[in-house]
């Protein structure tokens, strides 16, 4: 293969050589290179370095690039002269404006105790527990419904879904079981003790129960017209149990004497049931509802308190009696809302007709 290439590449070295003669020019030999190859100066050899002595050797200004662009010039600063800034009122405000309310909400506590710690993920309480400090905490009016449902993060109907329920383990997938455990612990890790209602005088807790003074028509017998719903009467009780001095016990007595058997007091769990209904008819027919209301319309007599709207609207609506929904509205009971027909949610109606139950307790079918 060398061979054949060299052959190849004579004729051209050839051509070469004649054209040279040709034209009279005097090519070099090849002893003239070599004696230009001998004459020549030796190349230095190069010194030994390392790559650390390359990088870092110094570098003369001259040897650096010069740059393709000119240098900035510096900006002049502009100064101009702003408006006086008005004074903040809040910063001249008393300390006193600026005191926090409360510690009962959830972003006012320390953050000692991060959300995800171990000790508020398992519940070591049941659920009548969780609802007792709830209505504890409620009825000490150091925190609202309203308020307690918002800090815990639940809505209202998870709330009211909970809370009238009944047994240690009734609502324990609900989500206010777990949030509400969360936020009474979280309390307890950091000494946050319960409000307690202030303490009154033995005279004065006795003022304010005693409404032997005055007398109802009907009393005697048990037939007092009843011209309030279940649900204004919870809403009076709960507001009731609040007042300092007052307890749910001595309230249980007091609505007792309301009835003319001479009957005990109604138990505790008789007025949590009733406190967890909802609707204007529902509980129609507790004990704590008719004695409740008999007493609660002393006290507004005795103090002289004037009859709300509601009032007024609800005497005029069953000044005639109440049909009673179940047996058709030729069934009336006396004056004022039935006390002693149950209210079971069934109604007479006709096929297709949708029945709804008003403020007031009044049935309409649309």
């Amino acid at each position: 293969m060398n061979d054949e290439n060299n052959s190849q590449r004579l004729p051209g070295i050839t051509t070469i050589i004649q054209a040279a003669e040709c034209h009279n020019v005097r090519l070099p030999s090849i002893n003239t290179h070599a004696n230009l190859a001998a004459t020549a100066l030796p190349r230095p050899p190069l010194a030994v370095t390392s790559i650390n002595a390359i990088l870092n050797a110094p570098q003369s200004p001259n040897s650096l690039p010069k740059p393709y662009y000119s240098p900035v010039k510096p900006v002049t600063a502009i100064t101009r002269t702003l408006p006086p800034i008005a004074p903040n009122p809040l910063h001249n405000a008393p300390a006193a404006s600026l005191k926090r309310k409360s510690l009962s909400f959830e972003d006012e506590l320390p953050n000692d105790i991060p959300p995800d710690d171990e000790r508020l993920q398992n519940p070591d309480q049941n659920c009548d527990q969780i609802r007792r400090k709830i209505n504890n905490l409620i009825n000490s009016g150091d925190m609202k419904v309203g308020e307690f449902i918002k800090t815990i993060g639940v809505n209202s109907k998870s709330y009211g879904s909970f809370m009238r329920l009944s047994g240690p383990y009734k609502g324990s997938s609900n989500g206010t079981f777990y949030n509400a455990f969360a936020f009474f612990k979280r309390r307890e890790l950091l000494g946050i003790k319960p409000a307690k209602k202030a303490k009154v005088s033995k005279e004065e807790e006795t003022r304010l129960l005693d409404v032997s003074s005055v007398k109802l028509d009907g009393e005697e017998t048990m037939e007092v017209p009843v011209y309030d719903t279940c649900d204004e009467i919870r809403r009076k009780i709960t507001a009731f149990l609040r007042e300092p001095g007052v307890t749910q016990a001595a309230f249980l007595r007091e609505i007792a004497k309301s009835f003319p058997d001479g009957r005990n007091s109604p138990q505790s769990k008789v007025l949590k049931d009733f406190l967890a209904k909802k609707g204007a008819r529902a509980g129609n027919t507790s004990a704590v509802f008719y004695g409740s209301y008999v007493f609660f319309e002393k006290m507004r007599i005795r103090d002289g308190k004037p009859k709300t709207q509601l009032r007024e609207e609800m005497e005029r609506i069953y000044a005639g009696g109440d049909s009673d929904a179940e047996e058709g509205p030729s069934r009336r009971s006396a004056k004022g809302l039935d006390i002693k027909r149950a209210s079971s949610g069934k109604v007479w109606c006709m096929k297709g007709d949708r029945v709804r139950e008003d403020k007031y307790g009044r049935l309409s079918y649309y």
